[in-house]
């Protein structure tokens, strides 16, 4: 009877995430808020509380934390990450500290102490790229001049991940100051080997992995990650970020065979995560914490409007790819439930878990809209200042250039003279319009391919 049960309950659980995924895919937003809900509807104080499989989703919520980040390391490799870190690294640290040090400082606010205070802090700093990467896909910006600075950002916290993971860990396991700092010294030495040898011996790993099997490569890479994570979660390094690594390891046929081939698991599990997130939050806790999550919500949006506005300026953005940078990055998702999700695991403080879900909950509904109407806002606004004083700040509306004379998903705004350089000397592939931040509506852009993704 307990073997039936436990069919029911995980028949009815993954139905549910299909019907669900469904209705997002049809009106084109994220699937994690209903997810999320899902597991409202589930949890404990919810519609249908789940009772005989709820230690199997525990164990799928875990294995879907190490394929979210195992999946993510093979978006990389080892030389993108050390690129993008090398020439992004100012940008990281405003990212880091326009929107880590709200979280701390709300933690602290709110009496919860420092290891909250820790927690909530990477939960408000890091965007969701998943969430992100569809967006730009689905606006047709992949080839936007502004996008591989929304890109690096979001490598460059990903990286962050290898070393935030371990101290958060041992901050969450009770370490004392000296335990902590093993811990810290262990992971980084592990992230540098691990860097080291990739870009020395990457091809040799891939090709040991790779098979023309998918059956084998499919076996060979899901014991190899589960394997590592194990080893590191026992190291207290966190198994995300053994996960993380070994993504990163991988590279060429191997890393893209196995991406196609996990994609599926990936997805199932991550959605069984996020299940399981809302499993663990009593909804009659959510309203008492409603208030705070929605003006750190609205704080933290604006710090990564900021962030992806300083950034783009930097490399030479024209005004309006500054702002879409900035309305790209206000999405908070996956990563941010997995940082709330070891905290409610280890049970620090009983009303981080429902903030976190209403704070995710906003900001992965309002986050593509702030992607697709940031920039038009700030627009319309300069031209209503601009009418107040009796002259406009911006150009006005020309038509659309032909496909062919622009990048993908770009107007004639962003468009300059074949050839055109910026005033600071940057060349046109990095620039978005003339000098100051003001728009041209002059000569073609030259085509160019699409800067999605990494492989």
């Amino acid at each position: 009877m307990h073997t039936a049960s436990v069919f029911i309950e995980l028949g009815s659980v993954i139905l549910m995430l299909g019907l669900l995924g469904r209705i997002a895919g049809r009106y084109g937003f994220s699937p994690i808020p209903l997810y999320l809900l899902g597991g409202l509807a589930f949890g404990k104080g919810g519609l249908l509380p789940l009772s005989a499989s709820e230690e199997f989703v525990a164990t799928g919520a875990e294995i879907g934390v190490v394929l979210l980040l195992l999946m993510l390391g093979l978006e990389y490799t080892a030389a993108d990450l050390m690129t993008n870190l090398k020439a992004q690294y100012p940008a990281g640290a405003v990212d880091f500290l326009l929107n880590a040090v709200p979280g701390a400082a709300a933690a602290l606010l709110l009496g919860w102490g420092p290891v909250a205070a820790v927690v909530l802090a990477g939960v408000t700093w890091i965007s969701s790229s998943g969430v992100i990467a569809k967006v730009l896909g689905d606006l047709g910006r992949l080839g936007n001049r502004e996008t591989p600075v929304i890109l690096s950002i979001l490598v460059l916290e990903d990286l962050a991940m290898a070393v935030y993971l371990p101290i958060l860990t041992a901050l969450l396991a009770g370490a004392g100051l000296l335990a902590g700092s093993l811990t810290l010294a262990i992971a980084l030495a592990t992230a540098g080997a691990v860097l080291f040898v990739a870009l020395r011996y990457g091809r040799v790993i891939s090709k040991f992995v790779s098979h023309d099997d998918p059956e084998k490569l499919l076996l060979v890479v899901l014991g190899l990650t589960l394997l590592v994570a194990g080893l590191a979660q026992q190291l207290q390094v966190s198994a995300a970020v053994g996960a993380f690594l070994v993504g990163i390891a991988l590279s060429g046929e191997a890393a893209e065979g196995a991406h196609t081939l996990l994609s599926p698991l990936r997805d199932l599990f991550a959605a069984v995560f996020f299940v399981f997130f809302g499993l663990s939050t009593d909804p009659t806790s959510i309203p008492p914490v409603l208030l705070p999550a929605l003006l750190l919500a609205l704080v933290t949006a604006l710090t990564k409007v900021a962030t992806g506005y300083w950034a783009a300026r930097r490399a030479g953005i024209a005004d309006r790819g500054r702002w879409r940078a900035g309305g790209a990055l206000v999405s908070r998702g996956e990563f941010s439930i997995v940082i709330a999700g070891l905290a409610v695991t280890a049970g620090i403080e009983p009303e981080l878990g429902p903030f976190a879900t209403a704070y995710v909950l906003i900001l992965v509904v309002t986050g593509p809209l702030a992607a697709r109407s940031t920039q038009p806002a700030v627009e319309r606004l300069g031209a209503l200042r601009g009418r107040g004083r009796g002259r406009g700040r911006w150009a006005p509306a020309v038509r659309d250039a032909p496909a062919a004379e622009r990048l993908p998903g770009t107007g004639p705004e962003d468009a300059i003279a074949p050839g055109g350089v910026a005033p600071d000397g940057l060349a046109h592939d990095a620039y978005d319009g003339p000098a100051h931040g003001e728009l041209a509506h002059g000569g073609p852009a030259q085509e160019q391919p699409a800067n999605g993704l990494p492989r």
